[in-house]
């Protein structure tokens, strides 16, 4: 009996004892669970907040990287737009039009001499190739009819032009026509005085004048005249004028730009200015050219002996049909010596007045 009672109070000790641990254990394990994140299944307030931080910290990333992806795109754009307009500028695609050439051609530094006439080059030879070249006409040329200022342009020496196959009728009719005439003292001017009547506006070039600049009539005067080069400005500095100058320079100095017709007695000047007018691509604007030539002796500042000198005439004329310009009135004045270089070579005129027009202008 006393043994039955010590086994049932050991175990009622005991079994209180393991319900206190119990109760330790449970007090434990709910006060360290609080302090624990929420399982997934099972989300706390807290972890409801966190989770929603963390959402909206992560959506601001990926905008951010959103936008620096878009600047980083536009300013990829802009740089191959950039890239490639100055690939377009470097390497311009063939367009419907070619590139507009400039007005003026590159300048040379010389002519290119024809071959010899002959191979003994004789000046038999050359004089004959180059007489026959400035006495036969390359086109034809029928000046407007019942036109009084017209025929009388034909008259003498001097002869423009005015068939309506080529720009001068045409300029005349618009009022837009434009002579340049180059000459020392008193000289025949019936052309100018028909040209201007007719409309044309006509300057007169003449370093004999007492004025610079001087209008009679319907034209002007201008105490200036034509040579291949300009004046060296030391000369120029000490006067207030200068009395020649290149035809490039004229054109400037007066703001044309094209002369419809281009008349020139320079007195055995005309072979150096010729030259000049080939070499500087002047005579691209220049509509007719009107050219005494004075074939007595090589003129100024042309050298060589007489074969080579009859050479150096026949290549600047031959320059001038590779410009396009053609003969179409002769004229020889047989009141002049027949002197061919000093020598009476074919019976050749010391002086021949030349008209060519240019096929291909179009002002």
């Amino acid at each position: 009996m006393g043994r039955e009672r010590l086994t049932w109070g050991l175990l009622l000790r005991v079994g209180v004892l393991l319900t206190g641990l119990c109760v330790c254990v449970h007090v434990y394990l709910e006060t360290g669970w609080r302090g624990t994140p929420a399982p997934l299944g099972r989300p706390t307030q807290d972890s409801q907040n966190w989770g929603q931080q963390s959402r909206t910290k992560a959506e601001a990333e990926e905008q951010e990287r959103s936008i620096k992806r878009r600047i980083s795109y536009v300013r990829t754009l802009k740089k191959d737009s950039q890239t490639k307009k100055e690939e377009d500028k470097e390497e311009p695609s063939p367009a419907c039009c070619p590139p507009l050439r400039s007005h003026r051609k590159t300048p040379r530094w010389h002519i290119d001499l024809e071959p010899w006439a002959g191979v003994s080059h004789s000046l038999e030879d050359e004089a004959k190739r180059f007489l026959n070249y400035i006495t036969t006409p390359q086109v034809s040329c029928a000046t407007l009819t019942g036109d009084e200022a017209a025929q009388e342009g034909t008259k003498g020496n001097w002869a423009a032009c005015l068939d309506p196959k080529y720009s001068l009728s045409h300029r005349i009719q618009s009022k837009h026509c434009r002579v340049y005439s180059f000459g020392l003292g008193v000289d025949d001017r019936t052309l100018e005085r028909s040209l201007s009547r007719a409309g044309c506006e006509v300057h007169c070039f003449d370093p004999s004048l007492k004025q610079p600049h001087l209008q009679q009539a319907d034209m002007w005067l201008h105490r200036l005249s034509i040579d291949w080069r300009d004046p060296n400005p030391a000369f120029v500095a000490q006067r207030q004028y200068a009395i020649t100058k290149k035809l490039a320079t004229i054109l400037n100095d007066f703001g044309h730009r094209q002369v419809d017709v281009l008349k020139a007695d320079m007195e055995s000047a005309e072979w150096k200015i010729l030259e000049n007018l080939v070499l500087e691509g002047v005579l691209d604007s220049v509509g007719q050219l009107l050219l005494e030539l004075h074939l007595h002796w090589a003129g100024f500042e042309v050298g060589g002996d007489d074969p080579s000198v009859v050479r150096y005439w026949f290549s600047l004329l031959k320059e001038l049909e590779r410009a396009n310009f053609r003969l179409f009135h002769v004229h020889s004045d047989r009141a002049k010596p027949h002197l061919f270089l000093h020598k009476n070579v074919l019976n050749a005129s010391s002086v021949y007045t030349l008209s060519w027009v240019n096929t291909e202008w179009k002002p």
